[in-house]
């Protein structure tokens, strides 16, 4: 039996998501190995997600590995992948859930029990995501929004250091490196009210097309359950041609309703349906939203 080789971005989370699939694989009794390559993201730090050009910032070098084949196997955060995959590529399989909320991590001195999310006025916020500004935005027009990139335990120190009131982090990110907060205020924000990225808290394990053997083996780990969730969260996207710079959230819970969050020059619309009330779930909320924009 062939030794997997995965490939990954060097991050502590993305290490912990690799070494989870690994783990998995060695259960199944396959010997595994994990790559580690850097990613146009990882090299650009500077520079906020809108205005870096193109998309796949987090995923290109390691998909170009695996058509390369110098890995059998990519395991992303399914919400960095581009909705239309690459040509000779597929996702084999999704990971279980875990939680998709986003966590506003805020200084002690910074808190304010009598304000929205116990964060003071005119905080200062952290993130480089336009959907989180949009909706921070939204909620407590007083913020003021400043960017913030690095891995997730440099933004936390950047926290420390004063330079942010608070900052705006997923929760399963956190969760997964088991990261020491007590030093902070922390919301966990009601993914109905800010809604996440389509696909946050999820793994996408991404294999050659014609890779027969993998995809034999990744459908041992598949999550079919979610993955018909995160379909239509990523199918909103893909209609609304977005990527990281796209201020967008979409989130289909366990019992079916789907929320949508999106930054347009009119402010956030927010959409909250049952699946069973939409004949299409993908076009009909991507109309809605054509309509209110």
């Amino acid at each position: 039996m062939s030794k997997i080789r995965i490939g990954s971005r060097g991050s502590d989370l993305a290490l912990w998501q690799a070494n989870h699939v690994r783990k998995q694989l060695e259960s199944l009794g396959h010997e595994v190995e994990i790559i580690v390559i850097k990613t146009q993201g990882d090299k650009i730090q500077h520079l906020s997600f809108d205005k870096l050009e193109g998309k796949g910032f987090f995923t290109k070098e390691i998909e170009e590995a695996l058509l390369n084949n110098t890995v059998d196997l990519a395991v992303h955060s399914h919400k960095d992948l581009e909705t239309t995959p690459p040509e000779h590529l597929a996702i084999a399989c999704v990971s279980e859930r875990e939680n998709p909320s986003d966590l506003l991590l805020i200084r002690k001195e910074s808190v304010d029990a009598s304000q929205k999310w116990s964060l003071k006025a005119n905080a200062i916020v952290g993130t480089s995501s336009a959907r989180r500004k949009s909706q921070v935005l939204h909620h407590r027009p007083d913020s003021e929004i400043r960017d913030l990139r690095g891995n997730v335990p440099t933004r936390i120190d950047k926290l420390r250091e004063g330079n942010y009131d608070a900052i705006l982090l997923a929760k399963a990110g956190v969760d997964r490196l088991q990261i020491d907060l007590s030093a902070f205020e922390v919301v966990v924000l009601d993914p109905t009210e800010f809604v996440p990225a389509p696909a946050q808290g999820v793994l996408g394990l991404q294999i050659r097309e014609e890779d027969e053997r993998m995809r034999s083996i990744m459908s041992q780990l598949n999550h079919a359950d979610v993955a018909e969730r995160i379909a239509i969260e990523r199918g909103v996207l893909n209609k609304l041609d977005g990527g990281c710079q796209l201020p967008l959230g979409v989130y289909c819970d366990e019992s079916q309703t789907i929320h949508v969050a999106y930054g347009s020059e009119n402010g956030v619309i927010y959409l909250h349906h049952h699946k069973s009330e939409l004949n299409d779930p993908v076009s009909d909320l991507v109309a809605e939203l054509s309509q209110h924009a």
